[in-house]
């Protein structure tokens, strides 16, 4: 069995005691915060039946290896999840809609991704072993419980699973600032690989050469390009809507 891990803020407890109360061991809140948010929290935790335990500010943030706690932090039974990319494509009944990041390093912009795929209903996260942060207690904290939500692999060879991707008639697309044409202007409703690349190096070359089709996200403004969690969100939910 896997060890414990550690979840922090409202949202990822939160949303593990709505989906899986039975996973948690314990949760350690800060009884000096008495506001509405945290005692609905503490209420709904007392329905489930879970443990709580008292602990100040400097025993989370040593428990959670961060200050953004918000005063709540639970130590859960990590999840089983979906053992692999194939293993998830063969079971779905609906096209694939998949997000694809090229050199995401930051935890945070991770986090935001995961957020908005479960948002847009996209059906994975794919990510390079060499090129990518992996799910940490502070993406976790900023997915607010999509980490928990969202399959997430780490690939070994990012251009080889894309090419394993086409081969299911995946349509690979590409984001770049140079693409002739828009994201609105192509076809999202069938299956779907949205490939992006880190904020400001933008994606490897061998991964933009393997995309079947490259597209970008009209700017108006005096910036040059969209924070890599932003712009996921203009293309899963222009895809979505595309989706009806």
């Amino acid at each position: 069995m896997s060890s414990p891990k550690v979840l922090f803020g409202f949202h990822a407890v939160g949303v593990r005691l709505k989906t899986s109360p039975k996973s948690i061991i314990e949760i350690y809140y800060e009884p000096t915060r008495r506001d509405a948010r945290m005692r609905q929290f503490l209420e709904r935790t007392r329905e489930a039946g879970v443990r709580l335990i008292e602990a100040d500010g400097l025993r989370l943030s040593k428990l959670c290896g961060s200050h953004g706690h918000q005063g709540v932090a639970a130590r859960v039974e990590v999840l089983a999840q979906v053992t692999s990319l194939d293993d998830l494509l063969d079971t779905l009944t609906v096209p694939p809609l998949l997000l694809v990041l090229d050199g995401v390093t930051d935890p945070h912009n991770l986090g935001a991704c995961l957020r908005v795929a479960d948002g847009a209903g996209a059906h994975a996260v794919i990510a390079p072993k060499d090129h990518a942060v992996g799910v940490n207690a502070t993406v976790a904290k900023v997915a607010s419980g999509a980490a928990e939500t969202v399959p997430y692999f780490m690939v070994t060879n990012l251009a080889r699973t894309l090419n394993e991707l086409k081969e299911r008639n995946i349509w690979c697309i590409g984001t770049s600032d140079d693409a002739p044409k828009t994201v609105y202007q192509v076809d999202l409703k069938g299956p779907v690989a949205l490939v992006l690349g880190a904020e400001g190096e933008g994606m490897r070359q061998l991964t933009r050469k393997t995309c079947d089709e490259l597209v970008s996200i009209p700017m108006k403004g005096a910036v040059e390009s969209l924070n890599v969690s932003v712009a996921s969100g203009v293309c899963l939910y222009e895809a979505l809507r595309q989706r009806g």
